[in-house]
């Protein structure tokens, strides 16, 4: 098989590739210029909107093609896109938390199944991804409307080449386009088939995958016609089948252990009735369990101390790869009208099927179970008369439905019972895309200069369902746990004191539901661009670019009923919808300064604005300056400064109230991770606002809910970037015997970002509030008549900054052909010099570099890198080595308070492909292993699942694969 890749980013480099044969896809590397280039000699390549010769590229673009997606062994663009140095991980099929930590602040929901990039470490929705040049479609996976695109819903083989711009475009792009552009290239012209099969496994049997590939050209010289489909299934790979994510804690081997983590929701139920007024309503006082399960007729004989053995350990029920299934189809057609007019018309459709699993059911009840969002599981009462009830007395919640004191005194403090019976909770999402553009493109002369000119329609619509079963409602249960007299055929008593297996399936048939939940979003957009020459300086023609666009974007998110009527047991959620238009207008220019002249082989400067208004979020005006310097003709030099902007998206504007599950620390709790019983000025402030004085608030450390939700007041972000770089593509090493590539190039980043979107940082709530005894802070969280935390306020403002700079370095280099073939080397790294978030209005600032964040997971390396080298023989046999660095990062342990270190990783991946000659060279069969070296992510304890971060390593385990391909 046959590669032809190396980085694109300044001089000579897409010249240099004509004369290579064979180089690795991964090491950040870009193919030969596409055939545009060699007809015309100008392109627009990402980073500009006016045609220019590849060779003096103005802004650092990396590219990968058809070719080097397919040499990493591995079945997802975004899995490819998220192993850069630059990029910086994204939601992904190893991470796995539907049901588990809740839907996060941003309104996007959890995402489950779908697969995003996230350049820089500033989140995917900095991040702007184009299709061709266009916008494409948020995704959604029926939890949220989130802010980004699912590339998982672009199908595999419709990509031609992805370029990967690693700087900020706002002005040639418009809003998002911060951290840079990701723009996937389709396949527009082929003739003849192409088809391709592979199957993948685990060393330990499982996360089988399947990916199969088939398409079609027809090619003349006034149409063009390409049509296939693509299809791929991935298998799970279970967190009790690896030894890291079989507890709650890296290391951990029993719920018993002083670490802790094992879930209260006990197997065999947990009764904590030590509320004030529990001894005088006559109920024992305690923290109960059953004593021997199951029972049938539990009295309180039966009850029993709970102890830290009883505690559920839930962490052998995740995924650590997630099941998926994946079939697409799309078409792209060209039909030339004249000379100079042509008709293009490309659509694309993708459905996935995914799933998510989390443990069974966490049944929380009582005034301080913390359901939070208004829940009725918080306010209910287990009646007296209820069967089942050993306490002989009503446990009685003292809360009327809505929440509001009902003047009786409360008698226990909350129930919690895990429901085995009702079998795991399973997320399985169905998601349909389709995507269909209408282009009309020609040129024409003005003054002796070629103008081209392009009007294009897109509509994109993502349409997400989810079924979620597990679930049960509040409505039902109150029933069930009420007077007896109320509950009358259909309505069977609950038995939640009996332990594992006594709960009946008549009792779940009445109480258990299936969750169904959609969400939609719609992009409607119109465009037109202009390009072209005004006229001729003596270093080159003046060139120029201008375009509109009008965008249409919607979005909705409908919960099922029960859920947003606030009675199911999972995560809260309430239906958002939003709408919002945005109009655009922007300028380019390019001016050659000098040529051809001592110290300057060419000297040119290019400048850009945009002016957005949106319906809601105001107007913006961004712009940039670029300057290219070549001293000789092997050194570019370059340098730029840009302003961006990022409108806030329709979850974050929209999104309606819900629940996300944070690990923090309440200073409050008489625990030993607590202050209350160590500082008199946090006892004092706690006890003034709500915990009891007598300490019995002790809850150790575990996820508190904060409440989130969207906020139509959100002002855009806006962002300043810096960035300098230099490539160095020398003749001499080319011309002789030494190399026939040989290319090194640096770039340097400064980032800065201000009023990023996000909620106050919970942390900083409770600890302002506990500390210092800010009010304001104070009024952000919710507590209990027993001090527990029933909910902390987490809606989105214009909050935080970000500051960050690093530098990319890259170097390719290529033997001439020999007697033994040719080899090649190709490197790329990143260093983080700098990471630095002033949260919460800048009374957090924290310094993010080498370390990993934890919950949502995110490592920030001080340096990655990449590297491979590779060996072509005759066209026949092709062999590839890949090492994969990321250094160490240090976290803090939620247990201990203390720094504890990640350790560094290498990853080796290879590859051999035999492409015999008596077959023409049309079959091509390829063989890999990706983590030869069997490489474990290091154990992580402030990551929120699993105990490693699923965004920066690979799940355990030695991936093995074969594939056959063919091309006619």
């Amino acid at each position: 098989m046959q590669l032809s890749t190396v980085l694109r980013g300044g001089t000579a480099l897409a010249a240099l590739l004509a004369a290579s044969n064979a180089c690795p896809a991964f090491a950040q590397e870009v193919q030969t210029a596409p055939q545009a280039a060699e007809e015309s000699g100008t392109i627009v390549v990402t980073g500009s909107r006016i045609r220019r010769d590849p060779l003096d590229q103005s802004s650092p673009v990396v590219t990968l093609d058809q070719n080097s997606l397919a040499q990493t062994g591995l079945s997802s663009v975004a899995d490819i896109l998220q192993r850069l140095p630059a990029a910086s991980g994204g939601l992904n099929s190893k991470v796995n938390n539907s049901g588990n930590l809740g839907n996060p602040p941003d309104g996007g929901g959890v995402g489950a199944g779908s697969a995003e990039i996230d350049l820089r470490y500033l989140s995917a929705k900095r991040t702007l991804v184009l299709v061709d040049g266009l916008r494409w479609v948020n995704g959604t996976s029926a939890s949220g409307i989130p802010a980004t695109v699912d590339l998982n819903t672009i199908p595999a083989n419709s990509i031609e080449r992805v370029e990967v711009l690693q700087a900020g475009a706002s002005p040639l792009y418009g809003s998002d386009a911060i951290a840079g552009v990701v723009n996937i290239i389709t396949v527009a012209k082929q003739v003849g088939l192409r088809a391709s099969a592979q199957f993948g496994t685990f060393r330990q049997g499982d996360g089988h995958t399947f990916d199969g590939n088939i398409s079609y050209g027809i090619a003349s010289d006034t149409t063009n016609l390409v049509f296939g489909a693509s299809y791929v299934k991935q298998d799970p790979v279970r967190s009790r089948d690896r030894a890291i994510s079989q507890f709650p804690n890296p290391g951990q081997t029993s719920c018993t252990d002083p670490v802790g983590g094992c879930s209260s929701a006990a197997l065999n139920g947990r009764f904590d009735t030590r509320a004030a007024g529990t001894t005088a309503a006559g109920i024992p006082r305690g923290n109960f369990t059953i004593s021997n399960p199951p029972n049938a007729n539990p009295t309180a004989a039966n009850l029993r101390p709970f102890t830290a053995a009883d505690r559920f350990n839930f962490a052998p029920f995740n995924y650590l790869l997630t099941p998926s299934e994946r079939y697409g189809a799309w078409l792209s057609f060209r039909q030339e009208l004249s000379d100079n007019v042509n008709f293009r018309v490309k659509a694309q459709y993708n459905h996935r099927k995914s799933q998510n699993q989390a443990a069974f059911e966490p049944l929380f009840i009582g005034p301080d179970a913390g359901n939070g969002a208004g829940s009725l599981f918080d306010t209910l009462s287990i009646d007296a008369t209820n069967p089942f009830n050993p306490f002989g007395g009503t446990l009685e919640s003292g809360l009327n439905p809505n929440g509001t004191p009902n003047g009786r005194t409360p008698t226990y403090s909350f129930i919690a019972r895990r429901l085995i019976e009702a079998g795991q909770r399973t997320f399985n999402q169905r998601v349909d895309t389709l995507s269909a553009t209408a282009t009309l493109d020609g040129s024409f002369h003005v003054g002796g200069h070629e103008w081209f000119w392009d009007v294009n329609a897109l509509f994109g619509v993502n349409d997400a369902h989810q079924s979620f079963t597990g679930n049960v409602r509040a409505d039902r249960v109150a029933q069930a746990l009420g007077p007896i007299a109320n509950c009358t055929a259909p309505c069977v008593p609950l038995n939640l004191f009996g332990g594992a297996g006594s709960i009946t399936p008549a009792m779940l048939n009445w109480i258990g539901f299936t969750e169904r939940d959609k969400s939609n979003q719609t992009l409607y957009d119109y465009t037109a661009n202009l390009s072209g020459d005004f006229f001729d300086l003596p270093a080159g023609p003046v060139g120029f670019a201008v375009g509109y666009e009008h965008r249409i974007q919607s979005a909705f998110f409908v919960p099922d009923p029960i859920v947003s009527a606030g009675l199911g047991a999972d995560i809260p959620a309430q239906p958002a919808r939003g709408r919002y238009h945005t109009d655009e207008v922007y300028g380019e220019v390019r001016v050659p300064i000098l040529k051809e002249t001592p110290f300057f082989y060419s000297l040119e400067f290019d400048g850009a604005a945009r002016y957005s208004r949106y319906s809601i979020s105001g107007s913006k005006t961004t712009f940039t300056g670029t300057g290219l310097w070549k001293p000789i003709e092997d050194l570019l030099i370059r340098g730029a400064y840009t302003t961006g902007f990022r409108a806030p998206s329709l979850g974050e504007l929209f999104g309606g109230r819900s629940r996300f599950d944070l690990p923090v620390v309440d200073p409050c709790t008489s625990d030993a991770s607590g202050q209350f019983q160590t500082n008199a000025t946090v006892r004092a402030n706690c006890i003034a606002n709500g915990v009891p004085a007598n300490g019995s608030y002790a809850e150790p450390p575990g996820q508190l809910p904060v409440i989130t939700q969207g906020n139509i007041n959100l002002k855009p972000e806006t962002s300043k970037n810096l960035t300098f770089g230099a490539v160095y593509a020398p003749l001499w090493a080319r011309n002789g015997s030494f190399a026939s590539l040989f290319t090194i190039e640096a770039n340097y980043y400064d980032i800065r970002v201000k009023h990023a979107i996000g909620a106050v940082d919970p942390n900083l709530t409770l600890n302002n509030c506990a500390i210092r005894g800010d009010a304001a802070s104070c009024a952000l969280v919710v507590r209990t008549q027993n001090g527990f935390i029933n909910q902390i306020n987490g809606t989105l403002q214009n909050l935080d900054s970000i500051k960050t700079r690093g530098i990319d370095v890259t170097a390719n280099y290529r033997t001439p052909q020999t007697g033994i073939g040719t080899f090649g080397l190709s490197a790329n790294a990143t260093w983080l010099l700098k990471y630095i978030l002033s949260a919460s209005n800048g009374f957090v600032v924290i310094d993010r570099k080498g370390t990993e964040r934890g919950s949502p997971d995110q490592a920030y390396p001080k340096f990655k890198g990449n590297a491979t080298i590779d060996w072509s023989l005759n066209d026949m046999f092709n062999a590839s080595f890949t090492g994969r660095y990321i250094d160490a990062v240090t976290e803090i342990d939620t247990n201990t308070g203390l720094p504890h270190k990640l350790n560094s990783k290498f990853y080796g991946d290879v590859q051999l492909t035999f492409t015999p000659g008596f077959a023409q060279h049309r079959f091509a069969f390829t063989i890999g292993v990706n983590n030869v070296f069997n490489t474990a992510p290091p154990p992580c304890v402030s990551c929120s699942l699993n105990n490693f971060d699923p965004g920066t390593y690979d799940v355990p385990g030695q991936f093995g694969y074969a594939r056959i391909s063919y091309k006619m």
